[in-house]
């Protein structure tokens, strides 16, 4: 992937460190990702509220970038590719390690497996 995309901002920061929507309804996710052009910090598809791509699909922002420790890879919503690495965002690159996935620990129900997708 090139350094410099069209729908990559660098500079924008991360909005949080958990998806806005789940934190908002006081909601829970699985996984953690980053809107490569915004910001945005949404949960991935297992998680029930899916918010990381129903971002993309009411923004048109196409990249998305792994916000789980450890993890750069990117997503493209238009092509459907994945990319192992592409420029760096700006800081911080991941949610809070202790945070734990899914997260967070005290909203994560017991029966969490019976409900991802």
């Amino acid at each position: 992937m090139a350094a410099q995309l069209e729908g990559i901002d660098p500079g924008a920061t991360p909005s949080g460190t958990g998806c806005a929507e789940c934190d908002a309804a006081q909601g829970w996710w699985v996984h953690l990702r980053r809107c490569a052009q915004c910001g945005h910090i949404g949960c991935c598809d297992s998680s029930p509220g899916q918010h990381a791509t129903a971002h993309a699909t009411a923004t048109g922002h196409p990249y998305i970038q792994s916000f789980e420790p450890g993890e750069d890879w990117f997503y493209n919503f238009d092509t459907e590719e994945s990319y192992s690495g592409g420029p760096e965002l700006a800081p911080p690159n991941s949610h809070p390690a202790d945070q734990g996935a899914p997260g967070p620990r005290e909203r994560v129900p017991a029966d969490w497996q019976s409900q991802i997708h």
